[in-house]
């Protein structure tokens, strides 16, 4: 394994380590992002890193909470900018950790985008996004021979500095054959409603995966006609991500998470 260089840059700046953590089981976590998390000076740890990953954070390590809530202003992201620059500055090395993979939804790219414009030397640590996560612990498969050729991977909230929305919800399930939305609870009815628009077929099925991969994970399926009623009956919460496609129905079939032996 490669050693973080602890001088820094020419002697004098530090590094950013822009790193995914998986979708929150702590034993989806790669093998360099626990390196990191051992040997990184600070953390800056977003929302969705969960106490059992805060858990394996060294008592000595410096931990910073950058995590951003719905509503919360933009300028938020800014904030974490300047805390990259300002350690670095000071010749830390840095785990940026991210939950997910931190270019699906993560602004690992605006946040490179800014260290490369300060000539801060940065490495970036894929994870496991919480979309493949959730549908693998649902027991969907995101892509099947029978079923779905194809998969999109969509947001649910998009930024709300943009004067037009950029997704076209009406055109994308006759594009692709799987939807995975993240952000997209609290904007489900909206969703649900639009998609709906371009789609005849109210039996289409959909599953909504809370917490998934965690202990707590729970599981609502449905379909197009009544995702909106249920997801309502069993007051789902955020996080959550919503799959829409026919693989959905292998979920009861494939269902191993809930059976599991967690003693491995």
């Amino acid at each position: 394994m490669s050693e973080i260089n602890k001088t820094g840059i020419d002697g004098n700046l530090g590094k950013i380590f822009i790193c995914g953590a998986g979708p929150g089981d702590p034993k989806l976590l790669t093998i360099r992002a626990l390196e990191l998390i051992n040997k990184s000076d600070v953390i800056l740890y977003d929302r969705l890193i969960g106490k059992d990953i805060i858990q394996l954070f060294p008592k000595e390590t410096e931990k910073v909470y950058v995590g951003r809530n719905i509503g919360d202003p933009t300028t938020h992201q800014n904030k974490t900018n300047e805390l990259m620059l300002e350690y670095s500055k000071k010749g830390k090395q840095v785990l940026r950790l991210k939950g997910g993979d931190p270019f699906i939804f993560g602004r690992g790219g605006e946040e490179a985008e800014f260290l490369k414009s300060n000539n801060i030397q940065f490495e970036i640590i894929p994870g496991i996004t919480s979309g493949i996560g959730a549908a693998i612990y649902s027991g969907i498969p995101l892509t099947h021979r029978k079923y779905s050729s194809s998969v999109a991977f969509v947001t649910g909230h998009e930024d709300p500095e943009k004067k037009t929305p950029i997704v076209k919800w009406e055109k994308l399930l006759g594009a692709v054959d799987t939807l995975v939305i993240y952000m997209g609870t609290e904007k489900l009815e909206t969703i649900i409603g639009n998609i709906r628009k371009g789609n005849n077929n109210e039996k289409t099925k959909v599953a909504i995966i809370e917490n998934g991969t965690l202990h707590n994970q729970r599981i609502v399926t449905g379909e197009i006609g009544n995702i909106v009623q249920k997801s309502k009956d069993e007051s789902i919460k955020p996080p959550a991500i919503i799959i829409i496609g026919e693989t959905v129905i292998l979920s009861d079939t494939i269902n191993w998470y809930s059976s599991r032996d967690p003693t491995p």
